[in-house]
């Protein structure tokens, strides 16, 4: 099979939608047969088609989140008048990208915290376009990371709540992610889409390096395009298990991907970041505006 994907230039991503096919199927059988699991197979197939030949997003199809044996250990429902600075710190502020990040564009009002971008004639950095990132002081090693949210709608800005170490991309450091990785819980860069499948799907990814001998090459693994509910519309919950073995993603609590990319999961401490990014080219007009609405943010560790 493995020489048949390499043949056709599969992405992991269009492998493991070929492999869903067969783990599904093989649930069909065991446990008892159910109807529920006929639709569920019979639309894998369709999906996996989809995603190999167009590369078109998922439906998330996996276990249940189950977090027995895991605590709380940290919750923020954003229910002040302002963000927590005794927890939460404005991260990269300055020049990014083609923008700037700045901690004007954060507030927090009627239980959410809602992080916006648009242009600023009279921003702090001088005229241009504007958004936030936010991070958590305690860095977190292991758990369960969750947030519920409703994505920045339109265009080229987009949500994203991910884990950071240090040091990533250093290929000395990083060692294959295992001293460290981006990993990716979710972006939703698709607003600007017309496709209402992928207009409303995330991606999630790792990011490290020293995966190979290149140390200017960045190892990436993106593992998929999955789907949401209305993402811009409704809350959905985006969430990640790290454990000592692999990393597991999930979407409203059911499993959309699992990876040990590239030489196993971080042994790192790592940050905690809420962010609206801003893109590298921007062709929005100067009024164009969006927001990043989040509902909570919760940590889980046994």
């Amino acid at each position: 099979m493995q020489k048949i994907f390499e043949f056709l230039h599969l992405a992991w991503r269009q492998q493991d939608a070929v492999y869903r096919v067969g783990r599904l199927f093989s649930a069909l059988f065991s446990g008892g047969f159910s109807f529920k699991k006929l639709v569920a197979v019979a639309v894998a197939f369709a999906e996996m088609f989809g995603c190999v030949l167009f590369d078109l997003p998922l439906t998330p199809s996996g276990q249940e989140l189950n977090l027995d044996g895991y605590s709380l250990v940290f919750f923020d429902d954003f229910e002040g008048e302002a963000l927590n600075t005794d927890v939460w710190y404005h991260r990269g502020q300055g020049p990014r990208r083609n923008g700037a990040n700045c901690e004007s564009q954060v507030k927090v009002e009627d239980g959410n915290l809602v992080i916006t971008c648009e242009y600023l004639e009279d921003g702090a950095y001088g005229a241009g376009w504007y958004a936030a990132a936010i991070s958590l002081f305690e860095t977190y090693n292991r758990g369960y990371f969750e947030i519920r949210c409703k994505c920045n709608d339109g265009g080229e800005f987009w949500s994203a709540f991910w884990i950071q170490a240090d040091h990533p991309y250093d290929h000395e450091l990083s060692k294959g992610g295992v001293g460290g990785a981006e990993l990716d819980i979710f972006e939703a860069p698709y607003g600007g889409k017309t496709n209402s499948s992928l207009r409303n799907s995330v991606t999630q990814t790792i990011h490290c390096n020293g995966g190979d001998d290149d140390p200017d090459r960045l190892d990436s693994r993106m593992l998929g395009v999955f789907k949401g509910n209305n993402i811009y519309e409704e809350y959905n919950t985006y969430g990640l298990e790290w454990t000592e073995d692999e990393y597991i993603f999930y979407i409203n609590g059911v499993e959309t991907a699992r990876s040990s990319f590239s030489k196993g999961v971080s042994q790192e401490n790592e940050h905690v970041i809420v962010s609206l990014e801003i893109p590298d080219e921007i062709t929005h007009e100067k009024d164009f505006t969006s927001q990043f609405i989040v509902d909570y943010v919760k940590i889980y560790q046994k």
